[in-house]
């Protein structure tokens, strides 16, 4: 369970995940079922659309487009069968996710064929029917299966699912009949719900629901089912519009929460689900500045809150009966420089992800019946992202399963054993030599002017000492207290793979370093993440690493925050630079209260309206209101028309004015070193919305243009043909 998720608030801004699954979505055929092939998506059988790019200069980058596209198909081949967590297991059944729908293989009769529970199709003809309207109506439409949740006893499951062309979820429970029932009966689907983000079972009858209208989850409803009929009931409305509601189960599924959280505040209402009665009690009423999170053990409750020194994650315990601050009890709390990431109770164990003062990923054992007897569990070097399993109904409650990754390493399967202190790999050392390959993490710390350490991390293929003439592409984000994203993605194994050198500058605005780094670098202290990611490239050309004139940044959503100031400030620092549904318009937007995360965002941004200094403080950093005549790198611009997160207006506003400033330049200088004139290139893509195409082909093209663009930005020479083998 990802328990700081739920205090993050997932209405933020967004970086966008890793989207490695997208090639079994469309590339990984139903060879054989028994394989258990992991495909998501169902694409009706409508007319193929193609997405009008509202966009310019594309065209200069087309050939080389193409190329890219082929060679990352084949990478995504290469990399089709990482494991991942999506198999779901009930008491009788395994539960997973092919490209029509949901199916399930008897663990008892394992030789039988497996059995279809939902059929994806069944909704495209309703959508067609009825649930369209004209302009979407000449669009092809993708289902993507997104969660599933089991009853207690199997008699039904609900899963979650979301088209291409809409961003608010649909809930469809079946009821699970025996073998061989017609699975496209209607009987079977016995209710469906529309906007329902986040989902639980308390009982085989009653489902704990939450639902998102606009951009805003405040509402939580019970489903029951009866054999007289269906019927909901309001269970909670959150009156606060900075507050994100979402339900989820404990681990041992004896307790579900209502986790209502903001940017700075928590409060958790709790469901005894041993009870007859399930209604939900208070924990502890919010208050400023404190965060916290709840789980499960002999009715007792563990709880990670801010509460420890310097308002850093500590875990504490209270009883179920008396769950108030006044009785929380503290039980651990990590050394100094090392901050949690995230829990978990598995068995009489609270385990803790850890980060350490160096940047590296640890578990931490606390024994629930000794809590001083706590160790640390060191994993690889390489390790960047820990996901953790959501325990199934069958699954051994003392085990914890996981999977990490790098950005240019799949993931690889892990099992922790608390009791004995053991730890188990999928593969015999941890990973594979074809996955491993030859590249080197490296862990630095850049010094602010400030004084302050910014952690960098830094993959490469040849010695620090010999990058000088090596692109670099730098990642960022820093903002709303999450770490960068550092899942494995293909096309960043590519780029090491052709010679690149990757780094990502965890400035501060992001959660590595702890709740702490996120406050030095909100409302205020935002120019704080442009100075960090300033000294972060300094840093690296003073190693060696690289040089101005082949380096390249790249952000997401609000990452475009900091990589925008930076090019108004030192836009000599980089020659490209991508930005995808990037936030510009910082001003503008927390302006607007009409928008759909204005209210919600002043935490994270500030009040421009109603605090003349925020006002000020954001005027001097937004990326569209300080552009000013000067040579700036070439920009590529990727933006949807359908994100409702980032105002499409301020994307296009700020193309148009950056493209101003760069020919006013070289009006007033026509004899600029600047050679050649920087790029500012446009795509909008229609449709999609803040996390991009759900299409595998439609995302394969934008992330070719975008290698595409920094080839030729940078001036480097087309990557050679791999070499077939010689027979």
């Amino acid at each position: 369970m990802a328990v700081l998720s739920s205090l993050l608030c997932s209405s933020s801004r967004l970086v966008k995940a890793s989207r490695l699954r997208f090639w079994e979505l469309a590339v990984c055929k139903r060879i054989s079922r028994l394989s258990l092939s992991v495909q998501r998506c169902y694409t009706s059988d409508t007319s193929d659309f193609l997405v009008d790019h509202l966009s310019s200069g594309l065209e200069r980058y087309k050939d080389l487009q193409r190329y890219f596209s082929r060679r990352l198909k084949a990478t995504y081949r290469k990399f089709s069968n990482i494991p991942d967590h999506s198999v779901v297991c009930g008491h009788h059944h395994m539960y997973f996710i092919e490209g029509d729908g949901i199916y399930r293989m008897d663990k008892r009769q394992s030789e039988l064929e497996p059995e279809q529970v939902l059929n994806l199709g069944q909704f495209s003809e309703q959508e067609k029917r009825t649930g369209l309207d004209n302009e979407e109506r000449k669009q092809s439409f993708q289902w993507t299966v997104q969660r599933i949740r089991l009853s207690p006893r199997e008699k039904h499951l609900a899963a979650t699912l979301k088209t291409n062309l809409r961003e608010e979820p649909r809930c469809v429970v079946v009821r699970l009949g025996r073998r061989n029932s017609p699975p496209l009966d209607p009987q079977h689907v016995v209710f469906t719900l529309d906007k329902v983000l986040s989902f639980e079972w308390a009982t085989d009858e009653v489902l704990f629901y939450t639902t998102l209208e606009g951009l805003r989850c405040s509402q939580v409803f019970r489903l029951d089912l009866t054999s007289s009929g269906s019927k909901i009931a309001s269970v909670y409305e959150e009156t606060h519009p900075d507050v994100f509601v979402e339900v989820a189960l404990s681990r041992d599924r004896q307790i579900l929460s209502i986790n209502c959280s903001s940017r700075t505040t928590s409060e958790v209402l709790l469901i005894d689900l041993t009870s007859l009665h399930l209604e939900p009690f208070l924990v502890q009423p919010r208050q400023p500045d404190l965060l916290y999170h709840v789980e499960h053990w002999r009715r007792r409750l563990i709880i990670l809150a801010n509460t420890g020194p310097g308002q850093e994650y500590q875990v504490v315990q209270a009883p179920l009966s008396e769950p108030s601050m006044v009785s929380w009890v503290p039980m651990f709390a990590p050394g100094p420089g090392t901050v949690v990431k995230d829990m978990d109770v598995v068995g009489d164990h609270c385990v803790l992800v850890a980060r350490t003062p160096t940047g590296e990923l640890v578990l931490i054992v606390v024994p629930l019946t000794h809590p001083k007897e706590a160790y640390t569990v060191q994993l690889p070097s390489w390790a960047c992202a820990i996901t953790t399993k959501k325990p199934g109904m069958a699954d051994q409650r003392s085990v914890l399963e996981f999977l990490i990754s790098s950005p240019v390493h799949p993931p690889v399967p892990y099992c922790l054993y608390p009791e004995d202190g053991l730890l188990l790999s999928g593969t015999k050392d941890g990973s594979s030599a074809e996955n491993q390959g030859t590249y080197t993490t490296t862990r630095l710390e850049a010094c602010n002017q400030d004084g302050t350490l910014v952690p960098v991390t830094l993959f490469h293929t040849a010695p620090v000492e010999g990058l000088k003439q090596t692109p670099l592409l730098v990642h960022v984000y820093g903002a709303y207290g999450r770490d960068l994203n550092m899942e494995f993605c293909p096309e960043k194994r590519l780029l090491l793979e052709q010679g690149w050198a990757l780094a990502y500058c965890h400035i501060r605005g992001g959660g590595e370093r702890g709740l702490a780094w996120q406050r030095q670098a909100r409302v205020e202290g935002k120019q704080r993440g442009v100075d960090d990611l300033h000294a972060c490239l300094h840093h690296l050309f003073s190693l060696g690493v690289c040089s101005p004139s082949l380096t390249a940044l790249t952000a997401s959503s609000a990452g475009a925050v900091p990589v925008g100031a930076l090019c108004n400030r030192h836009a000599h620092v980089m020659r490209a630079v991508t930005l995808q549904a990037p936030f510009l318009d910082v001003l503008g937007t927390m302006e607007d209260p009409s928008l759909p995360l204005t209210l919600e965002d002043r935490e994270e941004w500030g009040d421009p309206v109603g605090n003349p200094e925020h006002r000020l403080t954001i005027s001097s950093y937004c990326p569209l209101h300080n552009i000013t005549p000067q040579c700036y790198p070439s920009i590529l611009l990727t933006a949807y028309s359908g994100d409702v997160r980032v105002p499409l207006a301020g994307v296009i506003k700020y193309a148009e004015q950056l493209k101003n400033a760069i020919h006013t330049h070289f009006t007033m200088k026509p004899k600029s070193e600047c050679k050649p004139a920087p790029n500012i290139v446009l795509n909008i893509q229609s449709g999609a919305n803040h996390l991009g195409p759900e299409d595998f082909e439609l995302m394969l093209e934008e992330e070719a243009l975008k290698l595409a663009f920094l080839y030729t930005e940078l001036g480097l020479d087309p990557p050679r043909p791999p070499r077939k083998r010689r027979r």
